[in-house]
């Protein structure tokens, strides 16, 4: 059976990083969205540089025959009151919806490394019970707010983040509700971390309501360990790329969303230096290889 509703969409962060302004400060909005469309994507989601006021990035957006697919929310459920969270939350679905996103990706940053100079791997946060419970908690509160605005809540595993490690997401899925928190599958921090995404994916796929298509380079990961380097310091040096330029076979990941008639966002994220990775070469390569796999 072909793919139904496919859609692919790419991420901002190959253009411009907002964890390291430096890379890609050169590139504006414009060129960022423009060359998105260019290279054949539907979607894409939201960066730093994208206009704050809804109407006019919209405007922008159209022109192109773009739509936001979804965003990024950092929660601090586990270390900041709940109302605090759920009112920027609140902030941020609206703002998606009016752009045409209907899910949202949360990610845990409390005690997080990956934006800090901090070793990735030796140095991960790790929640308490009470953690657990707030998080858990926490997040199905939240998705109850998402589901009452037309929208999905999605939690984004992440490298240098309390929801890292297989055991980790299996806990998350564990303790929240399956119809107010779903996942975000991310290839690329799965193969960073050493774990099989496939079986991450064959494990949660009735959880799955966004994806990103992430790839990696794994002597570079190496290093990052034996070094003990950040995760910032992993991106400066090319850890990640993009769908079939990496050892990521997408294949079977592909062929499992297929089989479970997926129909949501695929996003090819590849955070890499633009100056080292043409932004736009790497886009048109990833929807090359994709159309490949998928006939679409």
């Amino acid at each position: 059976m072909p793919f139904q509703n496919l859609r692919f969409a790419i991420a901002p962060i190959a253009w411009t990083n907002d964890d390291m302004p430096d890379l890609g400060a050169e590139n504006t909005f414009e060129q960022c969205v423009s060359e998105m469309a260019l290279a054949g994507y539907l979607g894409c989601e939201v960066g730093n540089k994208y206009p704050k006021d809804r109407e006019e990035l919209k405007n922008a957006l159209d022109l192109r025959g773009l739509t936001i697919c979804n965003r990024w929310f950092s929660s601090f459920l586990a270390s900041k009151p709940f109302e605090e969270v759920a009112a920027e939350f609140e902030e941020q679905l609206d703002f998606l919806h009016y752009l045409g996103a209907r899910v949202i990706g949360a990610s845990e940053q409390t005690g997080s490394v990956q934006g800090q100079p901090l070793p990735v791997f030796d140095q991960k946060p790790v929640l308490d019970d009470a953690g657990w419970e707030c998080l858990c908690g926490g997040l199905n509160k939240l998705g109850e707010i998402a589901v009452k605005k037309g929208m999905k809540l999605t939690f984004h595993h992440h490298m240098g983040t309390v929801v890292q490690t297989a055991e980790e997401i299996d806990r998350l899925m564990a303790n929240t509700d399956p119809a107010l928190v779903h996942l975000l599958f991310d290839s690329g921090h799965l193969s960073f971390a050493g774990i099989d995404p496939i079986a991450v994916l064959q494990k949660h796929i009735a959880r799955v309501a966004h994806v990103h298509l992430k790839d990696i380079r794994p002597a570079i990961i190496a290093e990052i360990k034996a070094e003990q380097l950040s995760f910032l310091e992993a991106v400066r040096l090319g850890a990640f790329t993009v769908p079939g330029d990496g050892a990521v076979d997408f294949a079977p990941i592909l062929a499992i969303l297929q089989q479970a008639n997926y129909e949501g966002w695929m996003v090819v994220e590849a955070e890499q230096d633009p100056a080292k990775a043409n932004p736009l070469e790497y886009a048109i390569k990833a929807r090359g290889y994709l159309k490949s796999l998928t006939g679409i």
